[in-house]
């Protein structure tokens, strides 16, 4: 059974996608909802998610497919289901096929927090493809399952698997992997100013936590993300 919100989104993502062609982005949805953030968004759409009336798909911008609609809004909707491709444009002159880019087996080292940080992870669970193209140079890679959501607002979700690429130096506003006090490790974006580091969340439910520059030890970039539906 759903809620009245998430009722109320589904049927609006329904409407306009049978209107433009394209579901609405998360700032529309934000909107017709009258939410403040759109963190909302994200816990109603893995919502219905899990309960199995959308599925999201990967590496497509703006691709949901509705799965099902409740009884009353398909019998108003003449609703049968169909995928919507976010991004109908031709692909790039110089793509290539899935089949031929190849993947890449990286180690799994473990959890890293989306959230408050976890012990620190340094023994690989086992192995996970990534596609090549995720990889740069010969720098040496690894990947991390993500645990918790302070992420989800640069589209990083709980049970997300990061690329990570191995660094000890990182820029303003890039998303890293930082070891806190030499124990604790989690995902979150950089900002320096002087002799402090503040760790950013990207969900408005977290605070930025400000730390002395030799307190934090910056252990890679994010450079990819793999979602398995």
């Amino acid at each position: 059974m759903l809620t009245r919100k998430q009722l109320e989104l589904l049927d609006f993502i329904n409407k306009r996608t049978s209107r433009d062609g394209v579901p609405p982005s998360f700032d529309e949805m934000k909107e017709a909802l009258d939410l403040r953030s759109k963190s909302g968004i994200h816990r109603l759409i893995t919502a219905l998610e899990e309960r199995g009336f959308i599925r999201r798909l990967a590496h497509r911008a703006r691709a949901i497919e509705i799965v099902k609609l409740p009884d009353t809004l398909a019998r108003k909707s003449g609703f049968s289901p169909q995928v919507i491709q976010g991004d109908r444009r031709d692909p790039p002159r110089d793509a290539l096929p899935v089949d031929a880019i190849g993947a890449t087996e990286l180690p799994l080292m473990g959890r890293i927090a989306a959230g408050v940080p976890i012990e620190a992870i340094s023994h690989a669970q086992h192995n996970v493809a990534v596609p090549s193209g995720m990889l740069s140079g010969t720098a040496h890679h690894y990947a991390l399952e993500v645990k918790g959501d302070s992420m989800i607002d640069a589209g990083i979700n709980d049970g997300d698997v990061v690329v990570i690429r191995e660094s000890r130096t990182a820029d303003n506003g890039d998303i890293v992997v930082a070891l806190v006090e030499g124990h604790e490790a989690t995902l979150k974006r950089f900002r320096r100013k002087g002799s402090a580091i503040a760790l950013e969340a990207a969900n408005p439910a977290y605070e930025t936590r400000v730390f002395r520059d030799d307190q934090v030890e910056v252990q890679g970039r994010l450079v990819g993300l793999i979602r398995t539906y």
